[in-house]
């Protein structure tokens, strides 16, 4: 296990985390229902007020802050599982939130008159567009399927790319921007997709699953959680229950597995000038890890923008 440190502890399922230019880290606590920024000498600020469960973030190009919310889920008492939605669930949103006043609206609930139901995970492309999954909302004897989404970020449009998925969970985009990368948790596999244009995808006929190529599975009972990019095009993804960051080259090879101090680390963002400082949300301990990452992150589109007004 590689040297770790724990920036903060005491959340409720910390998840997305977004390293920002002022060395702050924002996150989400899906069960505390809060966005939160964190320090870097780890002191803890609300900002806003998100509710339901907010998961994966990224700034945009207005530098406000985008939210996956998956609606808000149920928590057994000392429990960081989910159980099932909450009493007061409606449904997924895709929120945005000033970074300044902390105001929060939702942008987008709905596709083509279906409801969004969890989503999970978020990244801009260049032009200032968003791909982002939705989990699916499990309950306690059957679930929604999940899917694959392109949004904008005024509110103006949302296009269902894939649907139905059955856990699709992190996303990410290769360097060049050619390539779409999805997590898919159940299954603990790697999907990638052609990029034909901003929001519209080269699907693979039947049987390729979802339409994607297969880049990586792992054996045994592992799980895939959110996903981060290296600068050299590499893929490391959270993976549940063995506590690691799976790193995989875009050909399926698994680089390397990077043991965590905690069998659920949900996510993984990259910092530090030289992008080479790893932040890691470890959601069994409720902790923000960081440690130093051999190879550099890379630098997202947007990431340190100013906030808008």
């Amino acid at each position: 296990m590689a040297e770790i440190r724990v920036v903060a502890s005491g959340l409720r399922f910390p998840e997305g985390p977004v390293a920002m230019a002022d060395g702050s880290i924002i996150l989400g606590e899906i069960a505390g229902a809060a966005v939160t920024r964190i320090a870097p000498d780890g002191t803890k600020s609300p900002i806003g007020n998100a509710g339901g469960g907010p998961n994966g973030l990224a700034t945009g190009p207005d530098g406000a802050l985008y939210v996956c919310n998956n609606g808000g889920n149920e928590y057994a008492q000392g429990g960081f599982l989910s159980t099932g939605p909450s009493t007061d669930y409606r449904g997924g949103y895709i929120q945005r939130i000033d970074l300044r006043s902390g105001a929060a609206r939702v942008l987008y609930s709905e596709c083509n008159g279906h409801k969004l139901s969890a989503p999970n995970d978020i990244v801009f492309d260049r032009q200032g567009g968003f791909y982002f999954t939705d989990l699916g909302k499990r309950r306690a004897r059957d679930r929604d399927h999940g899917g694959l989404y392109y949004a904008l970020p005024d509110g103006s449009k949302i296009v269902e790319l894939v649907h139905p998925m059955l856990s699709p969970n992190g996303i990410g985009l290769s360097p060049d921007e050619k390539t779409l990368y999805v997590a898919d948790t159940e299954s603990s596999r790697l999907f990638a997709y052609d990029i034909a244009s901003p929001g519209v995808l080269r699907t693979e006929p039947f049987p390729a699953p979802y339409g994607g190529r297969l880049v990586c599975g792992l054996p045994g009972f592992q799980r895939f959680d959110s996903l981060g990019v290296e600068a050299g095009g590499n893929i490391c993804v959270a993976t549940l229950v063995t506590g690691h960051i799976t790193v995989v080259a875009p050909d399926g090879r698994v680089v390397r597995q990077v043991k965590m101090p905690d069998v659920y680390p949900t996510n993984i963002c990259f910092g530090g000038g030289d992008m080479k400082t790893a932040y890691i949300t470890l959601s069994g301990t409720g902790q923000l890890a960081a440690m130093a990452w051999p190879e550099p992150g890379l630098r997202l589109n947007f990431r340190g923008r100013a906030a808008a007004v």
